[in-house]
């Protein structure tokens, strides 16, 4: 029997509504890597007939929970950021993403735009998920074609995110 989109939304409400941490969030994450193992479900969600760009696929009035479709033709670097006070996960559907984690430099904290360092990087093959927990800093880059899905603890458009400036780690002498 497959696992369907319906599923793994009505397992992520109960989840949410039992543990909310992240435990709870990692739950998520293997529920997510479940569904993005189902043909039917990348074929009818994040294949070649998909609409490009961010689509909302369920949004949960009870948990506030938001299941995304991103159906990209072109590649993109985004800046390292946050989600503000949600969560995120995100699973790779189509091609690949490379995740930068970054953590803040200690200097100009107070600045619109903190300075960021990275400290850990890696690549989201289809199947696989990462989770980013409230205020986690991150960055993605994919190639034309990536298509993944992102789950996250709220609609992001309605809450303050932030931007930070990366710099490169200092060589060691």
């Amino acid at each position: 029997m497959s696992y369907t989109l319906e599923q793994f939304c009505a397992d992520c409400s109960a989840t949410l509504k039992k543990d909310d941490t992240h435990t709870g969030r990692q739950r998520i994450k293997g529920l997510l890597e479940k569904l993005l193992a189902e043909r039917d479900f990348i074929a009818k969600y994040c294949g070649p007939d998909a609409a490009p760009g961010v689509t909302t696929l369920y949004r949960d009035p009870a948990t506030g929970v938001n299941v995304l479709s991103h159906i990209y033709d072109k590649p993109r670097v985004s800046p390292p950021h946050d989600h503000g006070e949600s969560w995120a996960i995100y699973g790779q559907a189509i091609a690949y993403t490379d995740m930068t984690d970054w953590q803040l430099t200690g200097t100009n904290a107070d600045r619109e735009r903190p300075d960021v360092r990275p400290s850990r990087s890696y690549r989201l093959f289809p199947g696989m998920a990462g989770t980013y927990d409230d205020g986690k800093i991150h960055a993605i880059d994919y190639p034309a074609g990536a298509r993944f899905i992102r789950v996250t603890g709220t609609d992001l458009d309605t809450i303050k995110r932030r931007s930070y400036t990366a710099v490169q780690a200092q060589a060691a002498e």
